[in-house]
């Protein structure tokens, strides 16, 4: 993937269009969120898939993604469960423990000049030095680049300067209903709020995984899930039969 793949995190004003998933991946992103849950994890983890099916040379594309953790959220979240990943990430999976945010942005930036990696997630707590404008300027720099998308989870931060071209507040949300069972847990669900970007006007979403990738719907739209990926996979028989 080249450099050229994050021309929409780079144009224009005039080019502003409102986001939606299925769009190419923007060099840079933060997702601020709790530490409480693994609510902003999950939805960067999310939004890396969606950006990777976009840019993957094809079935056959291999390439790992690397998954970077200080040692603040390493405590405070755990190792990421590999089992818990979808299937196709399960062996392609790098994880790095670090010891201090210096190590874990020198891990990431050493990352995205790795083009055999798909992206890299980074988790990070708070609001340490190490991780300024400065700093926050080269890691754009670097994935813009060589290609590679950073997905930076910032844990219980406040919002400072940052050089990432679209930034998200992300928090858990309800989970909907199952349509087939009421009483059986619904699609995993998060409340997203785009409050800066580059080429995207603000907004909010409420993201979740419609079986054939992400979906955002409007926060005051009734919920509709589409279920149309079962039907693909029943044929003309009954669901029953599966």
């Amino acid at each position: 993937m080249s450099s050229s793949a994050f021309s929409s995190g780079l144009s224009g004003a005039d080019d502003i269009v409102q986001w939606q998933p299925g769009l190419h991946p923007v060099c840079h992103s933060e997702i601020f969120a709790s530490a409480r849950d693994a609510g902003g994890t999950a939805a960067a983890l999310a939004l890396a898939l969606d950006g990777a099916c976009r840019v993957e040379c094809g079935a056959n594309d291999r390439r790992a993604i690397l998954w970077v953790q200080d040692k603040k959220a390493l405590r405070l979240g755990g190792r990421p469960y590999r089992h818990g990943l979808p299937e196709k990430l399960r062996a392609r999976m790098i994880h790095v423990s670090a010891s201090t945010p210096e190590d874990a942005l020198f891990a990431l930036e050493e990352g995205l000049r790795c083009r055999d990696l798909i992206c890299v997630i980074g988790e990070i707590v708070g609001n340490p030095r190490a991780l300024s404008f400065v700093a926050s300027r080269r890691l754009t720099l670097t994935a813009e680049k060589h290609g590679v998308p950073l997905y930076l989870v910032r844990l219980d931060a406040r919002h400072d300067l940052s050089s990432a071209r679209m930034r998200w507040d992300i928090r858990s949300h309800l989970s909907q209903v199952s349509r087939w069972d009421h009483r059986a847990p619904g699609l995993p669900c998060w409340r997203a709020e785009l409050f800066r970007a580059r080429v995207h006007p603000q907004g909010e979403w409420i993201l979740y995984d419609g079986g054939n990738g992400l979906v955002a719907r409007n926060p005051s739209a009734p919920f509709t899930p589409d279920h149309g990926h079962l039907a693909d996979k029943a044929g003309n028989r009954s669901l029953a039969a599966l």
